[in-house]
């Protein structure tokens, strides 16, 4: 998570997961190396039933990401409480 105090506007990246740990580290790495300076990795976990793994992942970017989790509800939902998250003024939520 960059969130540099400067003149850009704030990106939110949210990433929703379900029993996505094979992917996981991918998204997040992809979302961290943005070069866009001011923004921020927004991580929800809907509810995965793979034995921790998917947290696991999330939790070894702790300080780079924001991590939540909830029952599973669907990406809608995982989506939503994302937005709800963000730091962003400007994001809908």
């Amino acid at each position: 998570m960059s969130l540099v105090h400067s003149n850009l506007p704030l990106v939110s990246i949210i990433i929703p997961v379900y029993n996505g740990s094979n992917y996981l580290r991918n998204a997040i790495e992809s979302a961290l190396a943005q070069t866009y300076e001011n923004f921020e990795v927004i991580v929800i976990n809907d509810g995965s039933k793979d034995s921790g793994r998917s947290a696991a992942i999330a939790k070894e970017f702790a300080g780079r990401i924001r991590y939540f989790e909830k029952p599973n509800g669907g990406v809608a939902s995982a989506l939503n409480l994302g937005s709800r998250k963000c730091e962003d003024p400007t994001f809908p939520g």
